[in-house]
């Protein structure tokens, strides 16, 4: 198949030819690679905040939702495929999680209504009558045109857990923290009861997620006591994360009138446009409470049920007043309306006559979550604490997923899933 050949070796990127080996690590995350596609959503049917992750042999659908800007109606086709513990594809033959054929075609979709902006909003629940889900473990979904099947337009990570074992956590300072708490410590337990476990060190690997944010991910974890149908995590090393801040937040519901965050709202040259407040740096602040919804964001729209097919799209103006030009490194928009990676798509510009960081992004009606994200050209990690300082009170969500695999098993099994809050599940 010819798809599936060319996918095995590399990916078509938007500026171009590079190669991207099938090893997705977290540090890949999800991608998209056609300036066409926007708005892509997918989460667990009835919580359209939420991971997506769905339990095996339940009822517990997936929906994923996008929009095509091209204003064509095209012929998209998905597939996905079974990953281990390190998402790389499982060496196990696809008809032990495929009913019968490997590739589907996504029919339906609807025209965009009375919008400035014209989409295509494209719409499918996973599993349904055509492919189920009769593996537990990590996913890789891929949507490509039927035209060009050389060219995914994008991939998108996905789960199915079989819960085999219980995990408590809880949520402190890092006892080795500075004076002023920057960061949070994440202590956990794995209680397997009557699943066997030979060996926890090689046939568990847990990842620790913050925010479901990948590119900072703890792998490496081992257990630090482990007792008969107990293994627990607490290193006060390296199950520990930076507080970061309170995601700054705005919202873009309406076009008659400026919501919170958002400075002014005008029509020209035929699209909105929305200019939001000036931020600022937040390095040196105190921490302050503020309730967001941790990085994410929701399509919604006033005066319409249908916020799918009749939000507009909106070009939103961010700006970063800084007295000079940052060296060694990029200021980025990030968060889930970033993907969670910094790309030529939400790095900000630097404009001497302003003094200031800027950017333009064309973004669907909704309630958005971002932060200012800092970018080592050297070390090429991810840093927000660098611009919006970094707090042990701020409110994360943890996400704990832990995997079994013995190394004569043909696939890896998550086993395990919970998500903590570091107010709700709190020990300081």
């Amino acid at each position: 198949m010819k798809f599936l050949k060319y996918f095995l070796i590399t990916f078509l990127v938007a500026d171009g030819f590079w190669a991207f080996p099938i090893t997705l690590t977290g540090k890949a995350g999800d991608k998209i690679f056609s300036d066409n596609i926007r708005t892509v959503q997918l989460y667990r049917e009835g919580w359209k905040t939420s991971n997506p992750i769905v339990q095996l042999n339940s009822e517990q659908k997936l929906v994923l939702t996008f929009d095509d800007l091209s204003g064509e109606v095209k012929e998209y086709y998905y597939t996905f495929y079974h990953c281990d513990r390190n998402w790389e594809i499982s060496n196990i033959p696809r008809e032990e999680y495929f009913n019968s054929f490997v590739e589907f075609p996504v029919t339906d979709w609807e025209y965009a209504v009375n919008t400035k902006v014209g989409y295509i909003n494209y719409y499918l629940q996973i599993p349904n009558n055509d492919v189920g889900l009769s593996l537990s473990g990590n996913y890789v979904l891929v949507v490509y045109d039927y035209e060009y099947p050389d060219e995914p337009v994008f991939t998108r990570k996905f789960y199915v857990v079989e819960p085999k074992l219980d995990i408590t956590a809880r949520i402190r300072r890092a006892p080795f923290d500075l004076p002023e708490g920057e960061c949070q410590e994440v202590d956990f337990f794995i209680d397997h009861g009557n699943f066997q476990i030979n060996n926890p060190r090689t046939d568990i690997k847990v990842v620790l997620t913050q925010n479901n944010r990948h590119d900072n991910a703890i792998t490496n974890l081992q257990p630090i006591y482990m007792s008969d149908g107990r293994l627990e995590y607490n290193t006060d090393m390296g199950n520990v994360f930076y507080g970061n801040n309170e995601f700054r937040n705005f919202e873009i519901r309406s076009y008659k009138y400026a919501g919170e965050g958002v400075q002014e709202v005008g029509f020209f040259k035929r699209f909105y446009h929305v200019t939001l407040e000036p931020s600022e740096i937040r390095t040196q602040n105190k921490y302050s409470f503020n309730r967001d919804i941790n990085g994410r964001y929701y399509i919604e729209a006033y005066n319409t049920d249908y916020p799918d097919l009749e939000a507009d799209y909106m070009f939103v103006h961010f700006t970063l007043p800084l007295d000079n030009v940052l060296m060694g490194g990029g200021v980025y928009v990030f968060g889930a309306l970033s993907n969670w990676e910094c790309s030529k798509q939400n790095q900000m510009k630097w404009n001497p006559d302003k003094r200031q960081y800027e950017l333009t992004m064309l973004l669907k009606q909704g309630y958005y979550n971002f932060m200012y994200a800092w970018k080592d050209l050297q070390t090429c990690k991810i840093k927000l604490h660098t611009l919006e300082g970094s707090h042990a009170e701020t409110e994360n969500d943890y996400q704990i997923f832990v995997y079994y695999g013995r190394l004569t098993d043909r696939y890896d099994r998550l086993v395990g899933y919970k998500v903590f809050n570091s107010l709700v599940n709190r020990n300081f």
